[in-house]
């Protein structure tokens, strides 16, 4: 309904400018919003109050010029100009009973629309280091990510969805030592394991592998690996950069063998998990990929004059931009850092032709934004091109105690665990029922349980409860009559069957809203509150009852609102069961 009312709008607005009573540079935007008292109807615009300026016009008397242009609509009973120059859209009753027909027609493509007009967006998210499994923090990235892109997609948005591999850098550096060192104890050498090394199960696996196809090829005696590296207890920052060097010295062409090992193994991990979540990206891209692209982006920076050199290394200038210091893009010994490598990223990003970048980061990333629109800016580009969603790691509790995580010392839950102890759906929609910036503790009793404290087990149980119906009406030797339904939804005369199509009616607005705000919780709670007006309906009135219109007709609308469960749901990754 909100779009057909921005339409009558759209066409009332291009006929005044046709007739040349209206002068506009360019086309505008039509904001039509639900009104939240509807004595003042149910719809309203601003357009009059924010064309009037360049129309040079009274506010309130563009209004009228506007409501007199207005096409005839049978789901408009009356127009009204109040205040400062809305305009307040009264429907008819019959508009709400033709959402139900509405809602039928369009089946799972009720509540897209074009409003995203096809902006091309890329979406990159969880790009966790493949330094081992995804733990439940990755995952409350990955289900707002996904169901953020979904929401974008129905909203009309050409999304293109990206995992950035860091399989380069120090921390696969550190990971390839961890497994190299792993393998000599299974060669028979014996390691002190340094203690910033990653020590989960995981890296005995890798080099289990790496032993069983490699035999002992890749042995050194470890008087030789230590070789002159400090103590970890003195400084374990150069004890395990130590390691490395000796490392890539020992094995020379090997360490590459190693070296890929670990990732390709981590990242095979990382790749089934996901898509077992339900997770799938349009492309996977390779950190190493775009070497000659950080030397690109590092000459663009030396060309706008924001490049210097101290103390060896070449720093960005990048508090002319609003950063709080300048930072570093290639150190003292010629090596280009992470940093380099993002702002690389980034302009390949916009480079590909996209015009808007969203970036999923963990909480703890929020210092790194204002320094790579500090980038984005002295290379050229609009930094507000770069939209950054920060998302707060889950705390995860079980039996009402904290779990402690800890990825190096391989003490964590995995997000597969998590996944095989509540399920696929529990988990995603879980994680997507608060805003992404907020704190969220995941209650794995909650979670579990069957009941109508548990939302998602709630809206499935609304979802299955309309299955049901249409089961018993079979029973019953009875059937749908849809036509017949159709034709009688003015019989559905009672609050609940009001608030239910008017709730409908409010999904498409619901997806738009949720979509522009990049907040998918909007759609979670929307089901949650739809569910409750389903149950109360159910427990207020018979659907299958003797009077055949009357039936057909509540049979339509729950049917209907079956629908709009099933959309929701997939929306959020979340499976729509026919029974519970």
């Amino acid at each position: 309904m909100k779009q057909h009312i921005r339409e009558l709008v759209e066409q009332a607005v291009q006929q005044l400018r046709e007739s040349a009573e209206l002068e506009l540079t360019a086309d505008p935007r039509i904001n039509v919003e639900r009104t939240r008292d509807q004595s003042h109807g149910d719809f309203a615009t601003n357009i009059a109050m924010m064309l009037a300026k360049q129309a040079k016009s009274n506010p309130r008397v563009l209004a009228q010029k506007i409501v007199d242009a207005l096409p005839k609509s049978e789901q408009v009973v009356k127009t009204e100009i109040a205040g400062p120059g809305f305009i307040n859209f009264y429907l008819a009753a019959t508009a709400y009973e033709q959402v139900v027909c509405t809602v039928l027609d369009a089946g799972a493509k009720y509540g897209e629309s074009s409003i995203g007009s096809a902006e091309k967006i890329l979406l990159e998210y969880v790009s966790a280091n493949p330094t081992g499994p995804l733990h439940v923090g990755h995952g409350r990235g990955a289900a707002y990510g996904a169901a953020t892109a979904n929401l974008l997609k129905a909203a009309g948005y050409i999304v293109h969805s990206e995992y950035y591999v860091n399989d380069a850098g120090r921390q696969m550096d550190i990971l390839s030592a961890s497994v190299w060192l792993r393998y000599l104890d299974l060669a028979g050498e014996e390691v002190t394991f340094p203690s910033n090394g990653y020590q989960g199960d995981y890296i005995w696996d890798i080099a289990a592998d790496l032993h069983r196809e490699n035999g002992d090829s890749f042995r050194h005696p470890i008087a030789t690996v230590m070789a002159e590296v400090p103590a970890d207890v003195d400084d374990k920052e150069l004890h395990i950069d130590g390691i490395i060097e000796n490392a890539k010295t020992l094995l020379g062409d090997s360490y590459r063998v190693v070296h890929r090992a670990a990732i390709d193994a981590i990242l095979g991990d990382i790749r089934e998990d996901l898509a077992d979540f339900g997770v799938e990206y349009d492309e996977w891209f390779s950190e190493y990929s775009l070497e000659s692209f950080i030397d690109k982006a590092i000459e663009k920076l030396q060309q706008s004059g924001d490049v210097f050199e101290q103390d060896g290394a070449l720093w960005f200038r990048s508090t002319k931009y609003g950063d709080e210091k300048d930072r570093v893009v290639v150190r003292e010994n010629g090596l280009k850092t992470y940093f380099a490598s993002d702002i690389a990223y980034h302009l390949n990003k916009l480079e590909r032709g996209f015009s808007t970048m969203i970036d999923i980061w963990g909480a703890d990333h929020h210092g790194y934004v204002p320094r790579v629109r500090a980038a984005l800016s002295a290379m050229g580009k609009q930094s507000e091109q770069l939209e950054v969603q920060l998302v707060q790691f889950a705390s995860l509790y079980r039996g009402g105690e904290k779990v402690q995580m800890s990825t190096r010392s391989g003490s964590f839950v995995t997000l597969r665990e998590l996944r095989e102890e509540v399920g696929n759906d529990a988990a995603r929609f879980f994680y997507v029922m608060r805003k992404s910036e907020q704190h969220m503790d995941f209650d794995l009793d909650l979670a579990r349980s069957q009941s109508s404290e548990n939302p998602v087990y709630y809206i499935q149980y609304a979802h299955a409860r309309i299955y049901s119906v249409m089961r018993q009406l079979k029973e019953r030797k009875l059937s749908w009559d849809e036509r017949e339904g159709r034709g009688n939804l003015h019989l559905l005369t009672e609050s609940h069957e009001k608030e239910l199509m008017l709730a409908m009616a409010r999904y498409p607005e619901l997806i738009e809203s949720a979509a522009q705000q990049r907040e998918p919780h909007q759609l979670a709670h929307y089901l949650r509150d739809l569910a409750h007006l389903l149950h109360t309906y159910y427990n207020a009135h018979h659907f299958i009852v003797d009077e055949q219109q009357l039936r057909n007709a509540r049979l339509t609308l729950v049917l209907a609102t079956r629908q709009i469960f099933a959309n929701g749901l997939a929306i959020l990754g979340v499976s729509s069961p026919e029974e519970m």
